[in-house]
Formats: C-alpha cells, structure tokens, sequence
C-alpha cells in the first residue's frame, strides 16, 4: 500500500480511534451465547460485541470428567485450541472416532459434523479457546444419538453458576 491509498482524512482517523483494534479484557467475556449441556461457553469476539463480519471467538470449561452434549455447529467451521487440560473428542453418527488433544495442540471440526467434548482430567478442568467461520454462535444440540460415553449432569462452577452445597 502506498501513501496515495492510504485514507489520512480526520474522518477515518475518528473511525479508526472508535472502531479499529479493540482489547477484549479475559474478565469481561460475555456468558450470553449458545450453550451445550456440560460445558460452559463464553463469547469474546462476535458481531454484537466488536462488529465481527466472519469470525466468533470465544472461550470453552469443562469440568473434570465432564462429557458434553451431542452437538454440530451447522454450516461453520470451528477451531478449538487446548490452552489446559485434556481433551477427549468424539465425532461421526454414532460418535464412533475419537481423538485426544493436550496443551498447545489445536482442534478442527469441519461442518455439520456431530461431536462430543469430553474433559479426559479426573481432576482438572479442560479450558479452550474457540474460533468460528461466522460472526454468530451456532449450536444445533442432537438429542436422538446414543453417544458411545454418556453425557453426564455437572455443575457449571464459574463467576455466574455457584457449586450447589
């Protein structure tokens, strides 16, 4: 890009001061998305938030020993990378294949593919982060699979959902 294409107008200055680079703090990720039972998602990049046009990023807790509902995520392309824990994924019809995944390794699942999260820790929770191919949080949960590990009730313990006594 040379100087000539560039727009150094006091209109874009402003446009960019408001609406360029923007800082999503760790703490202040929004609960307010779609959920599957057994996990505990929260958007940090989306449309309403920062006015995303193609992506959604986020973050993902499983509890230990947790196991998610069957679920896809329609027409998106999803990325997960494993920032602690020990990730168990299930996928196909039945939830036949399975894959596990470490600290640093990433995750791709392709669209309408059935899966399961599946935190393999007996005692530490699974954290990732998210990526998506659109701007909005799709989950279509299936509830007519017989998964190979059934789902399991947990208790989401995180700054909105308290551990029951």
């Amino acid at each position: 890009m040379t100087d000539d294409d560039q727009d150094n107008s006091p209109d874009q200055h402003e446009h960019w001061k408001h609406h360029g680079v923007q800082v999503i703090k760790g703490d202040r990720l929004d609960p307010n998305t779609a959920q599957t039972p057994g996990m505990f998602r929260q958007a940090a990049i989306n449309h309403a938030r920062v006015g995303a046009q193609k992506i959604w990023a986020g973050t993902v807790s499983i509890q230990p020993n947790a196991k998610t509902g069957v679920h896809h995520h329609g027409e998106l392309e999803s990325v997960i990378y494993v920032v602690r824990g020990k990730a168990r994924m299930r996928w196909g019809e039945r939830l036949e294949f399975v894959a596990e995944a470490g600290p640093g390794d990433f995750i791709y699942v392709p669209p309408f593919v059935p899966h399961q999260e599946i935190n393999a820790s007996p005692d530490e929770p699974l954290e990732c982060v998210l990526v998506r191919s659109d701007n909005e949080a799709v989950v279509v949960n299936i509830t007519d699979v017989d998964p190979v590990e059934k789902p399991e009730e947990v208790y989401w313990v995180d700054p909105i959902h308290k551990q029951p006594e």
